[in-house]
Parts: C-alpha cells; sequence; structure tokens
C-alpha cells in the first residue's frame, strides 16, 4: 500500500450537514486556491514544482484542517460555535518560522497514508487525542516551493477534540482552536504580498488577536470559505505589504475584533 493510499481510513458519512459542501467537493477547494492565484504565480509554482520533482527536492506532507462544532445543523449552514484548529510555528525553525499554520509536517518512513501522517503530527504538536477525531476527505495536493513540501490537507471534524496545547516549544509557539466566525469577518480579512514581489502577487490573510494567517494556509482558508458558501464580501483591495501587515498585529484596535 502506497503513502498515497486513502483506503479505509476516511469516514465522510461523519461529517455534520454543515460541512457537507466540503467533504462532497474536496476537489473544488484546489480549484477555488488556484483561481487566486494570478497568472505569473501559478506558472512559478508550476515551474518549481517541476524543478522539485526532477532533482528529488520534493517531500510528501500532510496537515490537518481540523473543524469543531455541533453535530446537528443544515447543509452548508455555518453554527455560530464552529472552530478551526491553527498553531503558529515557533520562530527558530528552518521553514515557514513564525507562521501561522495547520498542525501538520513531513511524512516519516513507517507513515502509512497522509491521514496518518496528518494525525501524528498534530498529535506531537497539539496533544491532540487522535481517537476523538473523523477524518473525512483529503483535499488535492498542493506544492509549497520554499519548503519543497508536496502537502495534501486532510479534513476531519470532532464535536469535541478535548484540549490543545503547545507540546513542544522548539516547533511551535501557539495552538488555538479559532472560530470560524474570525476569519469570516470582514473586518478581519486583507490581502498580503512579500517585499520582493508585486502587490499582483498578493494573497489572502487573516488578522485575529494573536497571529496573523497567510500564505498557503490563508489560501487554503479563503478557499474553503468560497466552497463552503461561507464568505460574505470585504475589501478586497486592502492590500499591504507583509511586514506592513505584521505591524498591525502590535496595532491594538486596528482591525476589528476577531471573537465577533
Amino acid at each position: 500500500m502506497s503513502w498515497d493510499s486513502r483506503e479505509g481510513e476516511l469516514t465522510p458519512s461523519a461529517a455534520p450537514p454543515w460541512l457537507a459542501p466540503l467533504v462532497d467537493r474536496p476537489g473544488a477547494v484546489k480549484d477555488a486556491y488556484r483561481r487566486r492565484v494570478p497568472a505569473e504565480v501559478l506558472a512559478a509554482l508550476t515551474a518549481a514544482n517541476a524543478t522539485a520533482a526532477v532533482t528529488g527536492a520534493r517531500r510528501d506532507a500532510a496537515v490537518l484542517v481540523l473543524f469543531s462544532g455541533p453535530q446537528e445543523g443544515s447543509r452548508g449552514t455555518l453554527p455560530d460555535d464552529a472552530d478551526l484548529l491553527v498553531t503558529v510555528r515557533a520562530s527558530t525553525l528552518r521553514h515557514h518560522a513564525g507562521q501561522a499554520a495547520f498542525p501538520g509536517g513531513a511524512a516519516d518512513p513507517g507513515d502509512q497514508s497522509p491521514v496518518h501522517t496528518a494525525l501524528r503530527e498534530a498529535a506531537e504538536e497539539t496533544g491532540i487525542e487522535a481517537g476523538r477525531l473523523q477524518p473525512l476527505a483529503t483535499l488535492e495536493k498542493m506544492f509549497i516551493p520554499p519548503s519543497g513540501f508536496h502537502v495534501v490537507p486532510v479534513l476531519a471534524y470532532s464535536p469535541d477534540p478535548g484540549p490543545v496545547a503547545v507540546v513542544d516549544e522548539s516547533e511551535t509557539a501557539l495552538v488555538a482552536r479559532v472560530p470560524v466566525r474570525a476569519f469570516i469577518n470582514p473586518e478581519n480579512r486583507i490581502m498580503v504580498y512579500r517585499r520582493q514581489n508585486t502587490r499582483r502577487a498578493a494573497g489572502p490573510a487573516f488578522l485575529l488577536n494573536q497571529m496573523m494567517v497567510w500564505g498557503f494556509t490563508g489560501q487554503v482558508i479563503a478557499a474553503m470559505l468560497d466552497v463552503a458558501g461561507w464568505a460574505v464580501p470585504w475589501e478586497s483591495d486592502k492590500v499591504y505589504e507583509l511586514d506592513e501587515a505584521m505591524a498591525l498585529l502590535d496595532a491594538e484596535g486596528s482591525y476589528g475584533d476577531a471573537q465577533r
């Protein structure tokens, strides 16, 4: 059985009705992701992916996209108390230091599948009990050039995942179950680009109380909001260079209340 196998590990029937749009159409998330990426950036990603494949620098990885909330509800209607598990990586890490991210990481030789990798890494980073989670679906692989990871997001659900916390401070700076409504709040949404790029290459970001979620994670969350039908209109012309956006976290009251 190859690492890419999902046989027997996914239970899509365990999804509550409000998550059904994501579980039923996991491929739509990558499609929504790609629609947001400017053509020149998409071309660069494709070229970097091809180069990594030829040089052997590409590595398999998986992340856990864990939603928690009530088991009941209506299809596509987000409950007020739904949340999403997010971490902030330690500032000393080699790749993506200090960035908000889904828990996850590279596949180990003993990992049987992306689901196995995502659950193992999440337990190591957040202390979460894998037995309390229901893996629902795997999203399509996405390539991340800085680290060379070919990442499989694993969509999962738990009505109550239990306590989560930083397990190893050398790897993780913060663990939080963030209300999904914080990502939907238009006051918390901006566009961000790196200094070496142009404003045209800006991607979606979310300014929350303790973190800014941007990059790969911000793109995936924005795509999920679109596919699930949860997104509301927001001012996408609010474009900041990365350092300017990070400075907003230090300006109290400058970006709305993430808890509403």
